[in-house]
Formats: C-alpha cells, sequence, structure tokens
C-alpha cells in the first residue's frame, strides 16, 4: 500500500515536470516567433500597414489559398497565423507571395518559407 503511494507520487511529479518543460518550450517558440516576424515587419511586432485585410477576413482568404493542395490542415493552420500577423494573403493557389513581403519573408529556422 505504501509502495503504491509513492508510485503514484513520482507519477505525478513525473506528469507535473513534464507539463512544466513543454509549456516552458511552447513560450520559447512563441517568443522566438515574435522576434522573428518582428524583424520581417520591420517595426517591432507592430503591423506595418502592408496588410489590407482584417483578421476576420484570414479564414474566408486562407480557404481560396488553400482549396487547391493535398494538404489542407497544415496549409489553412499555417496560412491563417500567417494572415493574423501579415494582415494579407497572397491571390492564387500557389506563388504570387511578392504581394505580400510579410507572408513572404517570414521564414522557419530552417530558412524555408513558413507561409503557404
Amino acid at each position: 500500500m505504501v509502495a503504491m503511494a509513492k508510485l503514484l507520487l513520482v507519477l505525478a511529479v513525473a506528469i507535473l515536470t513534464i507539463s512544466m518543460v513543454e509549456s516552458k518550450l511552447k513560450e520559447t517558440n512563441n517568443d522566438e516567433e515574435q522576434h522573428q516576424l518582428e524583424r520581417v515587419n520591420g517595426q517591432g511586432g507592430q503591423k506595418n500597414g502592408q496588410g489590407s485585410l482584417k483578421s476576420s477576413q484570414c479564414p474566408e482568404q486562407c480557404l481560396r489559398r488553400c482549396s487547391q493542395t493535398r494538404y489542407k490542415k497544415p496549409c489553412l493552420f499555417f496560412c491563417l497565423k500567417c494572415c493574423r500577423a501579415c494582415l494579407c494573403v497572397p491571390s492564387g493557389y500557389y506563388g504570387n507571395k511578392g504581394e505580400c513581403p510579410c507572408y513572404n519573408n517570414w521564414k522557419t529556422k530552417r530558412g524555408g518559407p513558413r507561409c503557404p
């Protein structure tokens, strides 16, 4: 009985520790993304007015942008993230990223495009 209580206590501490580490990692990733976006926008995280969309228009525009891909779920996830940050979604289903410099210049840690 005592052994079972100790095992449950160790398990609870392990779960709490893992939860705290995950939370810290998410916070770190969000900070890195914010700093990268600030560099892309060039205005310390402020919207630089380049996008004419309202954030409420992002879902519609991203549905259009991602309508032709086989990978709809990840396309929509990243498109919405980029649209909310840049307030812009390029025309068409692919390419045309030059229309939205923020959308085009926001890169992953590896240097690849973040926005579809």
